[in-house]
């Protein structure tokens, strides 16, 4: 079994009820695999299109750096990292 933290900001925050969640999985090892079992654990997340990819609005972070700066989804994993999960910025 991995641990895992995932922390969660605003619309996310409210769609798991919590900011941070700590789960046990067993056979994960990638973030996509993560996201995956929270997708299904929690349906309002919504991080998913239709067709399976990442929506292109979502930032997620391994450890405080964006994973579309190393493997997107197929970032390895190997428990005890940090995953966070943003919602799209807008400013003005």
């Amino acid at each position: 079994m991995q641990e895992f933290t995932m922390r969660f900001f605003a619309n996310y925050r409210d769609a798991v009820g919590q900011k941070t969640v700590v789960r046990e999985y067993e056979g994960v090892t990638t973030v996509g695999d993560v996201l995956d079992r929270l997708d299904d654990e929690y349906e309002d997340l919504e991080l998913f299109d239709e067709d399976g990819s990442l929506r292109d609005y979502v930032t997620i972070m391994r450890d405080g750096r964006a994973v579309t700066h190393v493997d997107g989804l197929e970032t390895t994993l190997e428990g005890g990292e940090v995953l966070s999960v943003f919602p799209p910025v807008a400013g003005g």
